[in-house]
């Protein structure tokens, strides 16, 4: 499997270890709200109706797909691969409002956890799948985030969603999934591994040359046990990576209005 972006540094209980640096950098706490505050927005969104699927991986699995100067987060020595299906709303630029109906369509993605050498978590997708192509174009041109465009639905029907996406381009076009959950009651205190997988404050992609971090900020999650009824996917696959079993979580959210502040360089 080709890396991305080069040699990772390791993680060694709770620190990055930054060659060349004198001494460890400590790695950020997972908070279910953010301790870094997005102080100018550069784009708002609302993200409705989300289905977490997730399975644990060693993380020498993962660790050549991440962009270079991160590392795979890890908790009680795994990492995750994350398969959430959603609606987009109000995609728009600065503090908004969104655009009128480009911003607001389904997305399905497939992605990884990170850290970087200032210590941030964040997450890292591998592809993220939407039903409208103008956006897909406009993530891809500004911050290399392998957006595809593809054929999407979601359907709620007496506590049961549904997703089911096909992908047009680019390729490998035809990838598909489905996922059913049953929505079941919500979790006064989420687990451990509950908060490691969604409360995540930004992202890492690999573009114009380096990596950076584009942080976020949003509300508590409000999250929910949910059901995994059905499940037929493609896209973790078609990512190059293998998951065998059921997910080891499997949680719904009705949704949070979220901020993203500018990106800035997490490495060169």
């Amino acid at each position: 499997m080709a890396a991305r972006g080069g040699r990772s540094n390791p993680v060694r209980l709770g620190v990055l270890v930054r060659p060349g640096h004198d001494g460890p950098v400590r790695i950020e706490d997972v908070t279910p709200e953010t301790l870094r505050p997005v102080r100018r927005p550069w784009l708002v969104q609302s993200w409705h109706d989300l289905t977490f699927l997730h399975w644990a991986v060693p993380p020498e699995t993962v660790a050549p797909l991440l962009p270079r100067g991160t590392v795979p987060d890890t908790l009680d020595g795994v990492t995750y691969v994350g398969l959430i299906g959603f609606r987009m709303v109000g995609l728009g630029p600065w503090r908004g409002p969104g655009i009128p109906y480009l911003g607001t369509f389904c997305e399905t993605n497939v992605r990884l956890y990170s850290v970087d050498s200032q210590g941030r978590r964040a997450v890292v997708f591998l592809s993220l799948d939407a039903a409208r192509l103008l956006p897909v174009l406009t993530a891809q041109a500004l911050l290399r985030l392998p957006y595809k465009w593809a054929r999407m639905s979601l359907r709620k029907d007496n506590g049961v969603v549904s997703y089911s996406s096909t992908r047009l381009w680019p390729g490998p076009r035809g990838a598909k999934t489905a996922i059913s959950v049953r929505v079941g009651e919500p979790l006064a205190e989420p687990s451990p591994l509950e908060h490691f997988v969604t409360a995540r404050w930004g992202l890492h992609t690999r573009a114009w040359g380096r990596t950076v971090h584009l942080p976020n900020q949003h509300p508590r999650w409000p999250l929910f046990r949910a059901e995994l009824l059905d499940l037929d996917d493609g896209l973790v696959a078609a990512a190059g990576l293998t998951v065998a079993g059921p997910p080891a979580s499997v949680l719904y959210s009705p949704g949070v209005a979220v901020t993203f502040g500018g990106p800035g360089v997490a490495a060169p």
